[in-house]
């Protein structure tokens, strides 16, 4: 399950988590500016994270994707 969103779809999640920018490490933050600029497909892992990281935040719009 590499890379379940499209660019467009991962950079709105993305921001939308940086908007919230609660319970956000500098390391999830960086990962996340990363996924808002750079459109290569993310790796397992990377997608696995910024899963956990969309749910967490509690996003509806990750459930429409």
């Amino acid at each position: 399950m590499p890379d379940a969103f499209t660019f467009e779809k991962r950079r709105e999640l993305a921001l939308s988590i940086l908007t919230k920018g609660e319970r956000t490490s500098r390391r999830a933050g960086s990962f996340l500016g990363q996924l808002i600029v750079d459109p290569t497909p993310m790796t397992e892992a990377q997608a696995k994270w910024f899963d956990q990281l969309v749910e967490r935040a509690g996003l509806p719009e990750a459930e429409e994707a």
